[in-house]
């Protein structure tokens, strides 16, 4: 991820660079380098991200305006796509406690039914649900 001050709109901006990553983990590592530099806390989980993105801790304020370009995005599309989502499910389930299995399962039976979310899709629509954040795909 890189980091530039502000646009023309007075936005901070950041870059997620989907060449620095191929799983979930390595978006996890790259999110954190950036958004939560200087920092004990790092990114493990989607609720993890989702809090992030509320900002007043790491690099950017509470409320405070994001833009955030997720260049080489096709390519995350791909590999957070069917199969990496269909692996996260599954390994959730391998666990179970403190995992909601039936939950899960539900997820799985919507994912491989065509009607569930993909991690990219999730991970966009966490980033979209925080209306002080402009997401790029690129």
């Amino acid at each position: 991820m890189e980091w530039n001050t502000s646009n023309k709109n007075n936005r901070k901006v950041t870059v997620i660079n989907g060449g620095h990553f191929s799983n979930l983990e390595e978006f996890y590592d790259e999110v954190s380098s950036v958004l939560m530099k200087d920092t004990d806390w790092k990114v493990g989980t989607l609720d993890g991200f989702d809090d992030i993105l509320y900002g007043g801790f790491g690099v950017f304020g509470n409320g405070e305006e994001l833009e955030i370009i997720w260049k080489e995005s096709q390519k995350s599309k791909k590999e957070l796509g069917f199969e990496a989502t269909r692996d996260f499910y599954e390994n959730k389930i391998r666990q179970g406690k403190p995992f909601n299995i039936q939950l899960i399962r539900q997820k799985l039976d919507d994912l491989t039914s065509g009607k569930g979310q993909t991690l990219f899709e999730i991970l966009v629509e966490i980033i979209e649900s925080h209306k002080n954040i402009v997401l790029i795909l690129d």
